[in-house]
């Protein structure tokens, strides 16, 4: 006879035989005995509570019901919860901190009502690291992932290294302070005020990130050292003064600026000459004004509302990413995650065309293409002789990093901790370099909105079957236009480069340009599926997806605004007072940060896939999306003035998604390209 299997380890053991001894029970069972507070005993399982309580029976003990449930008892205890000690100066005392998530509107706590990382909560929050030599991809990286984590309203910014020492090396008007003296360590503190003449001397105020901040120098690093071991620290994307120069002049008594002198400090050339370790003094330019800008960081992290900063910098050597590490301890604690993010290309057709790229900047506009891209390979010389990638040290010391190959097609992870560092890399996995195009607009014209009506599931009106035609026409026409730029980018791409030349910003121009694929998204009610319904199944990928549906507005669903005025005048006006934040009363209502998390998805496959896509959507969900793709604040996602008969291009670039607007023209049963379209905040209030 054969014996049922019963899941769980509780019915692994069944009765004892007449006169067998009652076997002890398994540890499994044993681990999940309860202390009973009342009583001071430890209670025993529910499977040692008696028959009452097995088979889903609703009978009590002591006054507590079971609930039902065809689910066994587990096995396992819970994960416990860590005792950190906090060392954040906003809180107070040491309290214990669960590993647990925080996503704004789907969580809930004291220390956060609102679902964000609280500022107190330095563990939750994260520190990226960037490394990699210049031309690896690491600006294209640190900003798409910017995008992604503060549209998940995860604040985040990117920390440029090259931005300040951009202004630093231009000569205006720096110095070196006293109290930047007293805050370096020290043991070389005395080195520093022997040879002070030598010192660069920083802004007090320098851009970063489009912010003035105030900016304090301090904790530079010895100047003795061999310099051969200076770290050349830069953004791979700072733009040069020259291409070609006599080369940087020393610093002496005589064209230094003195404390009191009120003149400026002669320009440093930024050529490929200025990254050369044994340029000393713009080594020690490097070597500070990375450390403000890591202090800037801190400062955001620690006394400002940041959850996430990004160093952004080639941090290509072990001393560099060791004296990071030293000083976010030593500000932060231990508790403050950090995952160092390496940016790796073995793909020569991508290096190279990364390095062209460069030629199409602002590093090189104007200047002869031949001597400007000899002049920046020199400069990746430079750095790739002092060049340690992430390895050994990182993994023999815990530290957890990232390394991506080829920006995206390989991806190597070490010891990953904390929600914001899964977070990122989820999304690193999930995105690449394809040219396509990516298209949004709402559906046609449906009878409820002819009605005024909000929500519901209508079908489209007679304008809007108008519309969805008009649309099927226009993008199979968009999609051959397409694929004829394509071929025209390749056959003027030419190397050497010259002047005018298209730059190919990845070697997915190699590949078979007809062969896209593309792909049209619905949403699940009427309208949308019906403003789909005229594409050929053969041609295009056809699907309907439940997350584009519109936005939920529960109780209010099917009113128009002067009813939800008049009958809700409370909740219209709270809607108004923060609309990103609000959610629909009733059931199923959604508030917009509802659609963010629900969209998530649909994100992820999009930066994914190599594919065309045209998705038909709704206002709050084309919202969501646009604020996305334009990298849009926070303030203008719920507002955003998207109407009927508008279509969205989108074409993800290396520098960013370029943008382009067509309006529907009914008289031409066409659509218009409109060249100076920017998105803005409607003029009038919307509930939806």
């Amino acid at each position: 006879m054969s014996k049922l299997a019963l899941p769980g380890p509780e019915h692994a053991q069944l009765p004892p035989r007449d006169g067998e001894p009652t076997p002890a029970p398994p540890k499994s069972v044993l681990a999940i005995k309860d202390f009973d507070a009342r009583h001071g005993e430890l209670r025993p399982p529910p499977a040692a509570l008696g028959p009452q309580h097995h088979h889903g029976h609703a009978s009590s003990t002591k006054g507590v019901g079971v609930a039902l449930s065809d689910t066994p008892v587990p096995s396992q205890p819970g994960s416990p919860r860590q005792n950190v000690t906090r060392n954040s100066s906003a809180a107070s005392t040491p309290r214990l901190r669960p590993t647990t998530l925080d996503i704004p509107g789907l969580t809930k706590s004291k220390v956060s009502p609102d679902g964000k990382i609280a500022q107190r909560d330095v563990g939750s929050k994260l520190v990226i690291v960037m490394v990699g030599l210049p031309a690896r991809g690491k600006s294209y990286i640190t900003k798409k992932m910017a995008r992604y984590l503060n549209w998940l309203q995860h604040d985040t910014t990117i920390f440029n290294v090259g931005e300040k020492r951009r202004v630093a090396a231009s000569g205006h008007g720096f110095r070196l302070s006293q109290a930047s003296l007293e805050r370096v360590p020290s043991g070389v503190r005395a080195a520093l005020e022997q040879h002070r003449d030598s010192l660069p001397q920083l802004a007090a105020k320098i851009l970063i990130n489009g912010h003035n901040g105030a900016q304090d120098p301090h904790d530079l690093p010895d100047p003795l050292r061999d310099p051969q071991n200076a770290e050349a620290v830069e953004d791979e994307d700072t733009p040069r003064v020259e291409v070609t120069s006599p080369g940087p002049q020393a610093l002496t008594p005589d064209n230094r600026e003195d404390d009191d002198d009120n003149g400026e400090d002669e320009a440093m050339d930024q050529s490929a000459s200025f990254f050369d370790p044994s340029n000393q003094r713009a080594a020690q330019i490097r070597e500070q004004c990375a450390m403000d800008t890591l202090d800037d960081l801190l400062d955001y992290i620690l006394n400002g509302s940041g959850s996430i900063g990004i160093f952004d910098a080639t941090n290509s050597t072990l001393l560099r990413r060791k004296q990071i590490m030293e000083k976010i301890r030593e500000r932060a604690g231990p508790e403050l995650n950090v995952l160092f993010l390496e940016s790796v290309c073995q793909d020569q057709n991508l290096l190279e065309s990364n390095m062209r790229l460069k030629l199409s900047g602002p590093d090189y506009q104007d200047k002869d293409p031949v001597a400007a891209l000899a002049d920046f390979k020199k400069r990746v010389a430079i750095y790739e002789k002092n060049y340690v990638p992430i390895g050994d040290y990182e993994e023999d010391n815990n530290m957890p990093y990232v390394k991506m190959v080829d920006v995206g097609r390989k991806l190597i992870s070490h010891q990953v901790r904390g929600f914001l560092a899964g977070q990122a890399v989820y999304y690193l996995l999930n995105f690449n370099l394809a040219p396509r195009m990516i298209w949004i607009t709402r559906h046609g014209e449906s009878m409820d909105n002819v009605a005024g009506k909000i929500g519901g599931d209508s079908e489209l009106s007679d304008n809007g079957r108008k519309y969805a035609k008009a649309m099927t026409r226009f993008i199979e026409m968009q999609r051959k236009d397409w694929a004829v730029r394509q071929a025209d980018k390749i056959a003027n791409t030419h190397f050497p480069p010259v002047p005018g030349d298209h730059t190919p910003p990845n070697p997915y121009y190699g590949t078979d340009l007809e062969q896209h694929n593309f792909c049209v998204w619905s949403s699940m009610l009427k309208r949308g599926v019906q403003t789909a319904q005229y594409f050929c199944d053969e041609d295009f990928d056809i699907k309907q997806m439940r997350m584009l549906d519109e936005l939920n507005a529960g109780l209010m669903e099917g009113l128009t605004y002067n009813e939800i005025q008049t009958k809700y005048a409370e909740e219209y006006l709270r809607r108004r007072r923060d609309k990103l934040s609000y959610r629909y009363p009733g059931p199923g209502g959604e508030g917009y940060l509802d659609v963010i998390n629900r969209i998530r998805p649909v994100i992820v496959e999009l930066e994914r896939m190599t594919d065309h896509c045209l998705l038909i959507t709704h206002r709050s969900v084309a919202r969501v999306l646009l604020a996305y793709f334009q990298g849009l604040n926070r303030e203008d996602v719920a507002d955003l003035d998207c109407p009927l008969g508008m279509l969205y291009q989108l074409e993800p670039k290396p520098y960013g998604v370029e943008f382009k607007a067509w309006r529907y023209n009914s008289d031409t049963d066409d659509f218009d390209h409109l060249p100076a379209y920017k998105l803005r905040r409607a003029t009038m209030p919307q509930l939806n």
